[in-house]
């Protein structure tokens, strides 16, 4: 390539030399795409900037010299700039564990540190894998600039965004209400105060007239929608509130999911945006202090000026974590930091000044996730994987043996010294404020001393609510918070006044908690996911993500779910309600059932009472009162185990012709009693059976690790109530489903009759008809006229067909709701018995899951005359033996579509997708450097 004129070539075993073919090859493409570019503008920086030594920030959080840096390493570099300033600032104030909250316009950033940088190695960037050392960052789209809705029924706030231009409706060019407008229209944010570089001369002040007006308006038309009048300070606070709980769901996800106890932190506020927010934040997350560094609104920036020259080095190893696996890492080791000194001795740095650190990752083998540990003697680094890994999973593996994923060298030269920023020693008098404002907090006004920052001397004491005017930043202090400026100018806010135990919420709808809910309904389930990927054993759940968790009502009703796999989703609350029907009512105090106690766990994958098919196996939690009495909620958790028996490895025969072919059929097995998990008689089920499961172990495995997911979903279901109460919980579980109703309602009434007919290969029909009453807003699914059912495994059990239905509904709504129960309230879904898409025992179902599932949703869609057929199958690949077991969906893509109006009119279209995981399936791909890895095979084309 060089040969040939290419002044920028890029090969992946440099640019990122680890295991994962996948994302390898994506970090090698952004590496050639952006290194060029950044190579043009580095050397138009530096031609003006003659005899300065010119450094720029990484994504992994170091310096480096202009000629060195590389597109794949500048992608995060602004948001690391910020993370070592929020560490070191932190660490100067005397805090050592911190979590980072950076609150831009456009989007926050936040982040964890306790005494070390984390850092990824392996993240998505804009749905682009990247495999480059990377500062471990969660963003969510909640910044000033993001834009506030109002569908009906929820108000929102984002994802949308307006920018810098046309920017937020203050800033006079005509953009729309946004957080900023809110923080304006609540008085926390005062236009005096700030410089007038606004309105399309770049000469005006902030218009909180124009913002008092769309408020106005806006609270009109929420309140004639929802029944409920409010206020336009009432709608913006509700707004605030709401991207207040956006943010500490985030913040959840990279400290609570992950062990950590985050009442024992600090919150370090930073960003333009983050002082309006904090104390709210820190509120929402019981966390007692927050700091304010003094140049808090340019962290990021400040941050770069404090950052070390680093140069990191990393490779894979692969090996057993032993005496012969140590020697190898150390010989790696020692290679990579030769590199990695000369790198920065080439920079210019001194010999003397250099510091080195040496990492391995270690992980459990057969598992996905590997830990990094500071190298030493081999008893040192499992003690300290053990802390670690029990700190994030709370358990241990001892029978498995450790592996050396990888080696990591960190190479670390002098770092910046950040400048006195400590506030005037003294000052005449008492501090009195510069202005009083009126300030909307806790549901009225208030009137609200000023301050600004710079005329505060240490040991200055202020009791909210204030507003502390800075020049880069505005920091407000909320009722029942105090601050106080340090001798170093930091801001530490801490609470004065003990927070409310219970929030006071009524059971009615509510514009803004019908929003909070639903994000908090599904931030559990994807706390339950992470659990459960993170925990599992098989390739199957920890790689392809062949999973789902779900929280259900104390009905069995779906409420919410993550976004994993579709086919689960729609056809776990079947399962749910067979365990239910199995243990309480009058039939089965009856039939001797016994009842559901506290501590229970049931296990099913009986398609003919909700499963889909054998080797998806769902694990059932109850959730009970404090006094265990009442069962208050449900949560479950489905995934695809790689064998549970069967004439074949992977229990996916393609001849099956009876359900005992297919697998270990398991009908409400009391999986947990009293706590106690039953390994011994689960053994016993399955292999006993007539086709015996042929990995036991690795299934009791993954049991383990959906039994802890639903824990997770318990304990933060029972937090809920302790927060909101039993009845708000119960009656905002029922809110978000009637939301998901009305939703699916307004797109019925868009919607025509029709038919439509799919003949499959094998010679069977599926026939569906759908009848729409555009009046009452409802429809009549009929699938009357379809095959029998099949002597063949094309059998799609109930819930399958019912799933196929709630999905195609729930994507005709171009909105974001959850999919849940209340998508098939208005709808009637009519399935002959014994048909081939409600079969009875024994008929085998194992095609009825993976191939009919496909065509049932290319009949929905083809009878509404929305999209065209994309592929009939999941396209599935399984081998394996008694001691491997393999099983893959290949994605296909989808058809193009039309878009219509509420009157049925056409408005646009879209094309379809290729290669892409699409309809009942939403797996992913097993990496092929992964699979040879793991299996005894050689792949051969990709």
């Amino acid at each position: 390539a060089r040969e040939i004129g290419f002044t920028q070539v890029s090969v992946s075993h440099e640019v990122s030399p680890l295991i994962r073919y996948v994302a390898r090859g994506d970090t090698t493409v952004v590496d050639a795409y952006l290194s060029p570019v950044l190579r043009r503008y580095v050397e138009r920086v530096a031609a003006v900037m003659r005899g300065v030594r010119l450094q720029f920030m990484q994504s992994n959080g170091g310096l480096t010299d202009a000629h060195a840096f590389q597109g794949k390493d500048s992608i995060l570099s602004g948001p690391a700039g910020g993370i070592v300033g929020m560490a070191r600032v932190s660490a100067a104030a005397g805090f050592d564990r911190v979590i980072g909250f950076d609150m831009g316009g456009t989007s926050t950033d936040v982040s964890h540190h306790a005494g070390e940088f984390e850092r990824e190695f392996e993240t998505q960037v804009a749905g682009v894998r990247m495999r480059a050392p990377m500062m471990s960052i969660h963003t969510v789209a909640a910044g000033g600039g993001s834009i506030l809705h109002f569908d009906g029924a929820r108000m929102r706030v984002g994802p949308d965004s307006a920018g810098a231009d046309p920017g937020p409706a203050c800033y006079r060019r005509g953009g729309p209400l946004t957080v900023t407008d809110a923080n304006v229209m609540l008085g926390k944010l005062q236009p005096e105060f700030f410089p007038a570089v606004f309105g399309p001369k770049g000469d005006e002040p902030l218009d909180a007239q124009v913002v008092r007006e769309r408020f106005a308006e806006l609270a009109a038309r929420i309140g004639a929608a929802s029944g409920r009048p409010m206020t336009p300070e009432e709608v913006a606070q509700g707004f605030i509130d709401i991207a207040v709980g956006n943010m500490a769901n985030a913040i959840k996800k990279i400290s609570v999911q992950r062990g950590y106890d985050i009442t024992r932190y600090t919150l370090t506020t930073f960003g333009g945006a983050g002082g309006q927010h904090a104390c709210g934040v820190a509120d929402a997350l019981a966390m007692p202090r927050v700091l304010a560094h003094p140049l808090a609104g340019v962290l990021s920036a400040y941050g770069m000026g404090l950052a070390e020259q680093v140069a990191m080095r990393e490779r894979s190893i692969e090996r057993r974590f032993d005496a012969a696996g140590l020697a190898e890492a150390q010989r790696v080791l020692a290679a990579l930091e030769a590199t990695a000194r000369d790198e920065l001795l080439a920079q210019g740095e001194r010999a003397a000044s250099l510091r080195v650190r040496h990492r391995l990752h270690l992980r459990y083998e057969g598992t996905d996730t590997s830990l990094p540990v500071e190298a030493g003697d081999e008893a040192a680094m499992r003690e300290r994987f053990e802390a670690a890994y029990r700190q994030r999973f709370a358990f241990l593996m001892p029978d498995r043996p450790l592996v050396i994923e990888s080696a990591v060298v960190e190479a670390l030269g002098e770092s910046g010294q950040g400048a006195s920023l400590a506030p005037p020693g003294a000052r005449d008098g008492a501090l009195d404020p510069d202005a009083h404002v009126t300030v909307f907090a806790q549901g009225t006004w208030h009137e609200t001393p000023l301050y600004r920052r710079e005329r505060m001397i240490a040991g200055d004491s202020l009791d909210g609510p204030a507003v502390i005017a800075e020049a880069t930043a505005t920091t407000v202090i909320e009722p029942g918070w105090r601050a106080r400026m340090t001798a170093r100018g930091d801001l530490v806010l801490e609470r004065h006044l003990p927070r409310p135990k219970r929030v006071a919420v009524g059971t009615e709808a509510d514009p803004v908690m019908l929003e909070i809910f639903n994000n908090l309904f599904m931030s559990i389930a994807e706390q339950m996911g992470y659990r459960l990927q993170n925990t599992a054993h098989s390739v199957n759940i920890k790689e392809r993500l062949d999973f789902s968790c779900a929280v259900f009502d104390q009905d069995g009703n779906l409420v919410a779910n993550a976004p994993h796999m579709p086919v689960h989703l729609g056809s776990m609350g079947a399962s749910v309600r067979a365990v239910i029907d199995a243990h309480t009512g009058a039939d089965a105090l009856a039939r001797g059932a016994a009842p559901l106690e506290p501590g229970d766990v049931y296990l099913l994958n009986d398609p003919y009472a909700g499963g889909t098919h054998l080797p998806d196996v769902t694990v059932i939690t109850p959730v009970f009162d404090a006094a265990g009495r009442e069962v208050l909620f449900y949560v479950g958790s489905r995934g695809h185990h790689a064998d549970i028996g069967g004439t074949t490895p992977g229990s996916m025969p393609p001849d099956s012709a009876h359900i005992d072919e297919e697998g270990v059929l398991l009908t409400d097995f009391p999986l947990v009693r009293a706590g106690r998990m039953r390994e011994a008689e689960l053994r016993e089920a399955l292999t006993s059976a007539r086709h015996p499961a042929r990995n036991p172990e690795q299934n009791l495995a993954d049991l383990r690790a959906q039994v802890a997911a639903n824990e997770k979903g318990r304990e933060e279901l029972l937090k809920m109530v302790q927060h909101f109460g039993l009845d708000v919980v119960r009656a905002y579980m029922g809110h978000v489903q009637d939301n998901a109703e009305a939703s699916v309602r307004r797109v019925i009434g868009a919607l025509k009759d029709g038919a439509f007919e799919l003949l499959l290969d094998n010679g069977a029909v599926i026939r569906v008809r759908i009848a729409v009453d555009r009046r009452r807003r409802s429809a009549t699914i009929d699938f009357g006229g379809t095959s029998v059912q099949q002597p063949n495994n094309f059998n799609a059990p109930l819930a399958v067909t019912t799933a196929a239905v709630l999905y195609v509904f729930r994507t005709l709504v171009d909105d974001e709701i959850p999919m849940n129960a209340g998508c098939l309230k208005p709808l009637e879904v009519i399935v002959p018995e014994g048909s081939m898409l409600n079969p009875r025992y024994p008929a085998a179902v194992v095609a009825g899951n993976v191939e009919t599932s496909q065509c049932i949703t290319n009949s929905l869609y083809g009878a509404l005359g929305v999209m065209a057929s994309g592929p009939p199958t999941m396209s599935n690949f399984t081998f394996g033996n008694a001691r491997y077991q393999y099983y893959e969906t290949i994605s296909g893509g989808s058809g193009a579509g039309g878009v219509f109006d509420e009157a049925g009119r056409p408005t646009g279209g879209f094309d379809g997708t290729a290669v892409v995981q699409t309809h009942m399936t939403n797996s992913r791909l097993t990496d092929p450097e992964v699979l040879e890895w793991r299996f005894p095979v050689l792949l051969e084309d990709f």
